[in-house]
């Protein structure tokens, strides 16, 4: 009779297993297996808010599974996710086996390595009920404003619409900011800039007009610039100071959740939802070659920084192998978690610092390697010496006004020798090299510039900037910043243009419409008061069900006036209209926006009922019947290339066809581009010709070396 591990999924059952050994059964419960019914409320309010909890459907043959190992088993450990939700799984678990929760059953792992698993194992726990209690609240909290008030929105707005504690604040950050950017009014201002011979015959170096000895002087127009200008091109050009100095950056904290997400976004352009499953892959464990399943990273959601102690030794054992003692500061680095963060998992690292990217890269997919390489160099860098800068300031008088210059450059590289910051994260001057300058120097200036500038609004968000403005104000946690990034989008309430992320029409009508009569469900500051409180129910501070009493009282009165005053009112929006007509009544197609995105629509409905999606015209020719091939989207918005007979022709590609045609058959070429690699390779199933050149060529050599490239494609199509 063995002991029986019940985990959330196989890729995490499968590594365990082989930790623990042939004494133990490890099967996976596939996520929750009890929820509230999705086709009624599930609370009874009346009886402290009980939720009335239900098997999910389709689970009903795992549960009888998994009871019937339960039932065999010496011992049944849940060994689900170390966080309120894996908490609460595991709470749900004991509950379906009749285990005893009293019991010491439950066992946590920061990171998947034998060591963790072996010592995990040793020390069972019993449930944690405040992290139970904490989930729950927040599950019954999410059920009361999406079944109370998705109603209000279907009757005033539209049908299948759905309010939610956590993306109506998201969406309202996102809707003030565009208006923020529409109301916005553009400020002139000048530059004069003024150009000076480096240190050799090639090099140059800038300086900027600053003011006087008074001060800084704004340039605001034309006249009081070229003023000025004509003061600064008939005066002598006389070095007035010149301050040498140096300036330390300390390396950023290792990853949390949202800055993993964050950089991610910036660098890797993965969004919250890629980084995440990537990261979870990661944690659960890959087969490394010649070393077997293991988990790769700790647990990658949490929002405290705190290393384990063995782990930091290990990061410094190896900077002072690999890179040198004078790379290792003299004492480890401690960073400060936030106020309000929980401290229950360390900060995102590697969990072995001597399983370096490039040592697995073979055992890892391109998606998994470039995100551990992300965070492994990043934890890295963090444990590393600051980096040191000599800096220079030059001011320079021109007939009393002011031109200045600021240079720097690298004295000692520190952990940018692994990690660059990104200047813009940093607000860093990037290096200049400025020749060595002695007051009282007149210079000879190569050319004077003046340029009009305005300043610009605000940009709008993107998923990397509307995280951090989410982290920044309190709002959600690590597990929720992903999943209510994919429900805005989702659920049309904001769009994505390029990486920045827009609200529409409708999510700008949803929001007025929640700002006017439930004030408190888009407030940043009430919902981060509320995410506060399930802290201290978290951590044993504050009962749920008052909790919940709390909010449902207001909620429930702001929800019985909001339907008197709303009454029959239908709010209705503006079609945006498109340059499209209608082929059978001839009225001009408007702009909708439909569960799957944006679509066009004959404004005559429901006398006309014409729609078409949205695609763009190729000059490409369909391999396949020589019809137009057209820029189309899936219902997630994913770009591809198909034949305008769909669906009568078949064609379709995820990579973008050319005028080529192989060299070896005849058929196109398609081309792909991956991480800034240009692949060409043939259409035709049967054909095995791809390369990697910039243009396509008939060459033996490169038609050998593109053969794995072809595969992935004929891959990738089916």
């Amino acid at each position: 009779m063995s002991d029986l591990v019940i985990v959330e999924s196989p890729a995490k059952a499968k590594t365990i297993k082989m930790y623990l050994g042939k004494n133990y059964s490890v099967v996976a419960s596939m996520g929750h297996l009890r929820d509230l019914p999705k086709s009624q409320f599930g609370v009874d309010v009346e009886h402290d808010f009980e939720p009335k909890y239900i098997s999910i459907r389709g689970k009903g043959e795992l549960i009888s599974k998994l009871k019937k190992e339960a039932k065999s088993a010496k011992h049944v450990y849940l060994a689900t996710d170390p966080d309120r939700e894996g908490e609460a799984i595991s709470w749900h678990l004991a509950k379906l086996l009749d285990m005893d929760e009293k019991a010491p059953v439950r066992v946590t792992f920061n990171e998947i390595t034998k060591n963790a698993v072996k010592n995990g194992i040793k020390q069972p726990r019993v449930i944690d009920m405040d992290l139970v209690n904490a989930q729950q609240a927040r599950r019954v909290l999410d059920r009361i404003v999406g079944y109370k008030l998705s109603p209000v929105l279907w009757h005033s707005v539209k049908k299948g619409l759905s309010a939610g504690r956590v993306q109506s604040v998201a969406t309202r950050l996102t809707v003030d900011r565009e208006r923020e950017i529409n109301a916005f009014v553009p400020q002139e201002y000048w530059l004069i800039d003024a150009i000076y011979p480096g240190s050799t015959a090639k090099k140059q170096f800038r300086a900027r007009f600053f003011g006087n000895a008074d001060g800084k002087v704004e340039l605001k127009n034309e006249e009081q610039t070229l003023g000025v200008l004509e003061t600064i091109k008939n005066s002598p050009h006389v070095v007035s100071s010149v301050k040498n100095g140096e300036k330390q950056r300390m390396p950023s904290p290792p990853f949390i959740t949202s800055s993993l997400q964050q950089e991610a976004s910036r660098r890797l352009n993965f969004n919250a939802r890629r980084t995440m499953s990537v990261a979870q892959e990661l944690y659960e464990g890959i087969n490394v070659s010649g070393r077997g399943m293991m988990g790769l990273i700790t647990y990658m959601r949490t929002d405290s920084l705190r290393i384990a102690a063995e782990a930091q030794d290990a990061a410094r054992a190896y900077i002072a192998r690999e890179y040198g003692e004078n790379y290792v500061p003299k004492k480890p680095r401690v960073y400060r978690t936030k106020k309000n963060a929980q401290d229950a998992h360390e900060a995102i690292r590697p969990s072995d610092v001597e399983l370096t990217p490039e040592s697995i890269r073979s055992s890892l997919s391109n998606d998994q390697y470039r995100l551990y390489k992300l965070i492994w160099d990043h934890f890295v860098a963090s444990q590393m010496e600051n980096a040191i800068y000599n800096t220079v300031s030059v001011d320079i008088d021109a007939g009393g006004w002011i031109l200045r210059a600021n240079g720097q450059n690298v004295k000692f590289k520190g952990f940018t020798v692994l990690y660059e910051e990104n200047g813009d994260d940093k607000g860093e001057a990037p290096e200049k090299d400025i020749p060595p300058l002695a007051q009282g120097e007149v210079l000879a200036p190569k050319g004077i510039e003046h340029e009009q500038k305005f300043t610009q609004p605000p940009a709008r968000y993107t998923e990397a900037t509307l995280i951090r403005a989410l982290e920044d104000n309190g709002i959600g946690r690590p597990s929720t910043y992903a999943p209510t990034i994919t429900t805005i989008l989702s659920r049309g309430y904001v769009v994505r243009e390029g990486r920045s992320l827009k609200p529409t029409a409708l999510g700008e009508v949803t929001c007025d419409l929640l700002t006017e009569h439930f004030k408190k469900i888009v407030d940043v500051g009430f919902t981060a008061e509320m995410e506060s409180d399930l802290d201290d129910v978290e951590e044993g501070k504050r009962d749920w069900v008052e909790t919940i009493r709390e909010f449902y009282t207001d909620f429930d009165r702001s929800l019985k006036t909001a339907e008197e005053k709303l009454g029959d009112v239908r709010i209705k929006m503006e079609d945006e209209p498109s340059d499209v007509v209608c082929e059978l009544c001839g009225r001009t197609m408007v702009y909708k926006m439909g569960r799957f995105g944006k679509f066009l629509a004959c404004p005559g409905f429901p006398e006309c009922r014409n729609t078409k999606s949205l695609t763009t015209p190729t000059d490409h020719k369909c391999p396949k019947c020589g019809s137009a091939v057209l820029i189309k989207t899936t219902r997630s918005g994913k770009k591809y290339y198909g034949c305008e007979k769909n669906p009568t022709c078949d064609f379709m590609t995820w990579d973008e066809p050319t005028e080529d045609k192989c060299p070896q058959c005849g058929s196109i070429l398609l081309k792909r581009v991956r991480w800034g690699k240009t692949t060409y390779y043939c259409y035709n199933n049967d054909c095995s010709y791809g390369k990697n050149e910039t243009k396509p060529s008939a060459k033996k050599s490169a038609a050998k070396k593109g053969t794995s490239s072809a595969a992935r494609g004929r891959a990738d199509k089916k």
